[in-house]
């Protein structure tokens, strides 16, 4: 991925690059203590990675500081997403922590603070036309979606607020998801879907 991607607008590229520079006397430290804290309590490797489609579904490869701990049961499996969620690791998604290590995305220009979340590359194939769209801008740490419910609404909603972001997109909607992010962090809302440990598998829309 370019460092300015074709067909992204430079304001918003500039503006990412902008906050990344003016905040780094605060966020170096904190993602340093975060991931001594991630090392001696979950071991190593600090960080988890995997393979997400991008902008136009190029995929690349994510990073976030690995919030499960490698429990596995008698015949070597990992257990299920919600007995390997530690205590420590509930702390760093409810407060965002762990998205830390995804400002690297954003300096290669992989990524932005603010746009739909990358998702997983086998939901390529499930999205519709219209739902596929939201792909049309580069990921966001945060976006449209997660000041809207984040975990606490189906697949499909989210994908229409992604795709309303994609269609609406200004320099000022993202100041104000940022803000609205911030506020719920603080408040703790919509971290998990109702049963489960993040959010459920999207199969394709009408799939269960």
């Amino acid at each position: 991925m370019a460092f300015f991607p074709p067909g992204i607008p430079v304001s918003k590229r500039l503006f990412d690059l902008a906050l990344i520079l003016i905040s780094a006397p605060v966020s170096i430290p904190v993602i340093l203590l975060t991931a001594g804290l991630v090392r001696l309590l979950h071991g190593a490797p600090v960080l988890f990675s995997q393979v997400r489609p991008g902008y136009k579904g190029q995929p690349f490869t994510l990073y976030k500081f690995r919030t499960m701990a490698d429990r596995r049961d008698a015949g070597g499996n990992p257990l299920p997403d919600a007995e390997r969620l530690t205590g420590f690791g509930r702390f760093l998604r409810g407060s965002s922590l762990d998205e830390l290590p995804e400002l690297w995305n954003v300096l290669r220009g992989e990524m932005s603070l603010v746009g739909p979340r990358p998702l997983l590359m086998q939901y390529l194939e499930r999205y519709s036309p219209e739902q596929a769209r939201r792909m049309d801008v580069l990921p966001g740490i945060t976006g449209w979606a997660q000041v809207n419910g984040r975990n606490n609404v189906s697949w499909e909603i989210k994908f229409e607020l992604d795709v309303w972001y994609v269609d609406h997109w200004s320099l000022w909607l993202d100041v104000k998801i940022l803000f609205l992010t911030l506020w719920k962090v603080v408040r703790r809302e919509g971290i998990n879907e109702p049963g489960n440990a993040t959010a459920r598998e999207f199969m394709g829309s009408g799939k269960p």
